[in-house]
Order: structure tokens, then sequence, then C-alpha cells
């Protein structure tokens, strides 16, 4: 089993994930050269599935040159034209799509208050605490671990965007998130422990082949909203989403681990977040959105876009999630290696 010291001894990026489509795959082959590319598909890029494989691997594939990169991929390429000119057709192509498929509108204290509303069923969270098998919360973990070894990350770009206590605010619930200081207490490297507890590989996107589209496309939302500064409200109001609801889902979470007899550094990352965002969800709301409201009112569309995104592409995960669990089959594109099904039944 590899051990959690890979989290920190990675000086690279990730390996090339396989291709899953025309587009993705005109990018990975392009990214094995140096730049200049040979022609692109901006046309393919223009038709995709907004929600499907191939524009899921492919944007989050332009998105990864901007933080570690890949291995033997040169760094010139984050900045190249033409591959940001198709990054570009598959970002319109993908945020139309989101626009299309919410609701919209600019009630951004209705949709904070409707996410305080603690369901009583139904959430994947809800099917883990009370029904979970072993082999179900190990897929989980390699769904997340696409975001949360880089927990936080995305959010920092929209730090130079805000101004006063939005932004002071902001910073100071980041600190928690990179471990107040400590390198060991960062929320990326307490997922690597969970995953060494879960007996799964701690290595940066060691599971991006084996995830799907929807959970791709969470972290593509993040990376989207965070790369570009005209969508600063949206970022905010995904970053208030994701902190409003984690602390709940969190102690579901532990307590599913602890019915299982997880090892404990599986429940520490969970029980982390249910003390961290239950004060994280004060100050985005009151510091950080209200300040940057008070300051910028025309963003009040913007933050509820990013509430409701940030829903529509959760909810499309558990979706799949409880589509495959309830046949018994995995919800990855493969099943994990070293699955066990029958170790913890609970």
């Amino acid at each position: 089993m590899r051990t959690t010291a890979a989290f920190d001894d990675q000086a690279v990026g990730a390996a090339l994930p396989a291709p899953r489509g025309p587009v993705s795959a005109a990018i990975l082959d392009a990214l094995a050269n140096p730049p200049p590319p040979g022609p692109l598909p901006l046309a393919e890029a223009e038709r995709a599935a907004p929600y499907g494989e191939d524009l899921a691997l492919a944007l989050h594939v332009c998105y990864e040159l901007h933080y570690r990169g890949f291995r033997v991929v040169s760094p010139d390429w984050e900045w190249d034209p033409d591959l940001l000119r198709l990054r570009g057709a598959l970002e319109r192509t993908f945020l139309s799509a989101l626009r299309a498929d919410v609701e919209g509108g600019d009630d951004v204290e209705g949709t904070l208050e409707a996410l305080l509303v603690e369901p009583t069923g139904g959430t994947v969270s809800h099917y883990l605490r009370d029904h979970g098998k072993w082999w179900q919360l190990r897929e989980f973990f390699a769904h997340r671990s696409i975001y949360h070894l880089k927990e936080a990350d995305p959010h920092v770009w929209v730090v130079p965007r805000l101004q006063g206590q939005a932004k002071a605010a902001l910073v100071a619930v980041e600190f928690d998130e990179f471990g107040g200081g400590r390198g060991e207490r960062m929320h990326a490297r307490l997922f690597a422990d969970l995953l060494a507890g879960a007996g799964m590989s701690g290595d940066y996107l060691h599971y991006l082949d084996a995830v799907p589209a929807p959970q791709i496309s969470i972290v593509n939302l993040m990376s989207l909203l965070g790369l570009h500064r005209g969508l600063r409200g949206a970022l905010v109001g995904h970053f208030s989403a994701a902190e409003i609801t984690t602390a709940p889902n969190a102690d579901r979470m532990a307590r599913a681990l602890r019915r299982l007899g997880a090892d404990p550094a599986c429940t520490h990352f969970f029980t982390e977040h249910v003390e961290a965002d239950a004060v994280h969800e004060q100050i985005m709301r009151r510091d950080v959105v209200g300040d940057l409201l008070a300051r910028e009112p025309a963003l009040r569309a913007d933050v509820v876009f990013g509430v409701q995104a940030t829903d529509l592409l959760e909810d499309a995960l558990a979706r799949h999630l409880f589509d495959c669990w309830r046949d018994d089959r995995t919800s990855l594109r493969e099943p994990l290696p070293d699955d066990v099904r029958d170790v913890r039944e609970g």
C-alpha cells in the first residue's frame, strides 16, 4: 500500500489520463509534444455534450495545467493561445448548459437560507451513514479525491478579485483549509491520510481515469469560476454553498465510518470538517457574501448562479451513485483494483 509520504513528495504532476472522446484525445495528443499544436477540434468542442465524458476530461486536463500540470508536459502549454482558444470553446459549451439548467434569480438570502434546511434523508451521506457498505465508501473516496487532494486551491483565485472585509474573511477561511500554517493539517493532506487509512493511493489524481464525468464536472465548475474574474460572484456563491452544507454531511460520513470500524484517519478528515465548516458557514454568509454584495450589488444573480450550479452538479453525481449502487455495480469507470466488498458490512 502506498504511504501518505507520496502526497508531499510529488514535486511533479500526475501522468496524463486516457482520452474519452475526440476532443480530449486531440488535447492529450498535443500535450505529448511541445507547443504549438497542430489543428485543434474547435467545432467538436462546441458540439460536445456539456456534461459528457469527453468534455469533462478535456476541460479538466486544460485546467490542470494551471495547478500542478502533468509529468512530461511542457509548462509552456499553460498559456498556449491555441489551447486557450479550445478551452474557451469548451467553457462556453459547459457554462451555457449550466445557465440553461438552473432556475436563476437574485434572491441571495433565500437561496442561502434554503441550504440551511437539513434534509431528512435521500442524500448520499444519509445513505452511506445508514446503509453504505465499505466498497461504496471507498468508491466515494475515489470520486472525491479528484477535488480533495487539491482542496481549497480553486478558491484562492478569487482572493485578488475581492476587496475589504470580503477578501479578509475569505482568506481566513482558506487559512483553515490550508491547515492554519501547518502542513500536516492541510485538508488535502488529511484526505491523503484518509485514503491511506482506506487502503487506497493518496497520489494526486491517481483515480482520474476511474472517475466519471459527474464528479469531474463538479471540479471543473470550481476551476471555471475561479479562473474568470467576471465569475467572481458565482465562485463566492459556490464556496458558500460548499461551506454551508459540509458540516452536516461530514457528520453523517463520520458516523458511517465509525459504524464500519474504519481507520481513525478516515474519520478524522470528516470530524475536522464538522468543526471547521460550522464556523466557516457564518463567515461566508455574513462577511464574504454580505460585504461583497454591499460593494457590488450587481453580482447578486451571479452568487445565486454559483449556488444553483453547484447543487445541479452535486445532484447529478448523487443520481449516478444511487443508480449504480442500487444495482450493486461500481459507480466508477472501472472497479478499484483492490476492491474487497465483504470486509466491513457493518
